[in-house]
């Protein structure tokens, strides 16, 4: 089979031809139909994250769609994390237990883009949130995978008002394309200025915020939120810290929410993926997406961690399933 490798931490990855695995003891053999490359993938592979030096060589990707016993499925990995492989190849061996079956017609393509992103997302606004219907929503980092599915998802759960923050141009048509009602630019450290846009922005006080940037950027939403207010913190992709005041917090008796898809039991995390891939096909959750062959990982690799590609990249492995993504 045709498999992406990662030879040397901190170089991306090569194409190789490499056996097709043999699925062991409560593993499950995977034809894989899609991969995408995800920023953990990144991470892992440059042998400097929390989880250590991978033991090389080894096909990244930490999930991905494809067939498993002639059912589509969803599927995740621990490539990268621990010694073992992932789904950037034709092929994947693949525990039980990792695997969840999708609805008949769901895209591999669009789950696969969507993943555990939309599944962030998803919980971080219906169960650790607490998003109820009629409520108004700020969605940082609007234009990211996260962000994109958050705005959507927000809309599906009955907001009646979606504002969204998001830094580059492009990032903030991304935002606008999701639905958002209204989009602030992100453009400036200045938490005052911020603070000032997303008060126009929004239609009175915020019910709830759903933060992947930390940094002045969550500062500001959090002085939009109402008394009682839920601030949801699932990452820091702008800042490790966040300049917010005492007086924010208390003022206003914030809740302020950490949030990770770690915390999830696999029934939740399965429950989650197969809503994201019923709302995928009924066309209500999508995010900005690019199909590239397997073939070309290396160089689709380079741009995704270099920010230069139009949304979350999806490895191919089978060119006929290439060629039916690009005439779509």
């Amino acid at each position: 089979m045709r498999a992406a490798q990662i030879v040397e931490p901190g170089r991306p990855p090569l194409v190789a031809d490499l056996p097709v695995p043999v699925a062991g003891p409560a593993e499950t053999l995977v034809e894989v139909g899609a991969a995408p490359v995800t920023p953990l993938d990144l991470l892992c592979a440059t042998g400097t994250s929390y989880f250590g030096r991978p033991r090389t060589p080894y096909v990244p990707g930490v999930q991905g769609a494809g067939v498993a016993n002639g059912r589509p499925v969803w599927f995740a990995t621990s490539a990268g994390m621990a010694p073992g492989d992932g789904s950037m190849a034709q092929f994947a061996a693949v525990p039980a237990d990792d695997l969840v079956e999708l609805p008949a017609g769901a895209d591999p393509v669009a789950v696969a883009a969507l993943g555990l992103s939309a599944v962030a997302a998803h919980m971080a606004l219906t169960w650790r949130g607490e998003l109820v219907p009629g409520e108004q929503v700020v969605v940082l980092g609007a234009g990211g995978v996260v962000g994109q599915a958050a705005v959507r998802i927000a809309r599906i759960a009955g907001a009646r008002r979606v504002v969204a923050g998001a830094r580059s141009p492009a990032a903030r048509d991304r935002a606008w394309q999701a639905g958002a009602d209204a989009v602030v630019a992100l453009d400036t450290g200045d938490v005052a200025s911020l603070a000032a846009r997303f008060a126009e922005a929004c239609d009175g006080p915020a019910d709830l915020v759903l933060d992947p940037l930390f940094g002045p950027a969550a500062a500001a939403a959090a002085r939009a939120l109402r008394r009682g207010g839920r601030w949801v913190n699932l990452g820091s992709s702008a800042d490790e810290t966040c300049p917010i005041e005492s007086s924010t917090l208390r003022g206003r008796s914030l809740r302020l929410l950490g949030y990770t898809n770690n915390e999830l039991t696999a029934e939740q995390r399965a429950a989650s993926i197969v809503f994201v891939a019923e709302q995928a096909a009924l066309g209500r959750l999508a995010v900005a997406c690019e199909t590239v062959s397997l073939e070309d990982a290396g160089a689709a690799w380079l741009r995704q961690a270099a920010g230069a590609a139009s949304g979350r990249i999806v490895l191919i492995p089978r060119r006929g399933l290439l060629d039916e993504s690009l005439s779509d």
